[in-house]
């Protein structure tokens, strides 16, 4: 597919309330995620199984208590990109992108102090398009391992292992 051809695409709204302590961010929804109108639709990405273990998300449950799961356990979802051009799901193939308004967000979500990035291309837009340039309160971040199938490079056990890091900064913030 030609550059030219890159469809300009746009994240969905945030899943949030005012008691999120965590925010996990990802950089763009992929194909099937956009398709299903689903945070992490893709049935071969782990983001739920291991939000299952963690807090009770998992992937077996209708998509809504998914989100509710994750609203008990004080975490907030959404992306670093409000929109880009992309060719494919990859985040390698993301071009144009332009960020999300993280001051109104963190404005409206005032409790959250950590921030984990699900893989590098989240964290390297972060730094790019937000991290001093918006305005934001002080924020623990860390980079966690991307849960897509394009990572297929560490096992599930590991990446449950790093992802717990959600939970245990959770419980240090209730």
């Amino acid at each position: 597919m030609s550059k030219a051809a890159d469809a300009l695409i746009g994240c969905f709204p945030p899943v949030s309330n005012s008691n999120a302590t965590v925010l996990i961010l990802g950089s763009m929804p992929g194909k099937e995620s956009l398709k299903q109108n689903r945070y992490y639709a893709h049935p071969q990405n782990v983001f739920w199984r291991i939000m299952g273990e963690l807090v009770g998300a998992h992937p077996q449950l209708p998509y809504a208590e998914r989100l509710h799961k994750l609203a008990e356990a004080h975490i907030a979802l959404w992306d670093v990109l409000a929109s880009c051009e992309r060719e494919s799901s990859l985040d390698t193939h993301i071009r144009n992108e332009q960020a999300n308004d993280f001051v109104s967000f963190f404005a409206q979500c005032p409790r959250i102090t950590h921030v984990f990035f699900n893989g590098s291309k989240a964290e390297q837009s972060f730094n790019k398009f937000v991290l001093g340039i918006q305005k934001l309160p002080p924020l623990n971040f860390k980079r966690l391992p991307s849960t897509s199938p394009a990572h297929a490079g560490m096992h599930y056990v590991e990446k449950l292992k790093m992802w717990g890091a959600v939970i245990n900064c959770r419980v240090e913030n209730p």
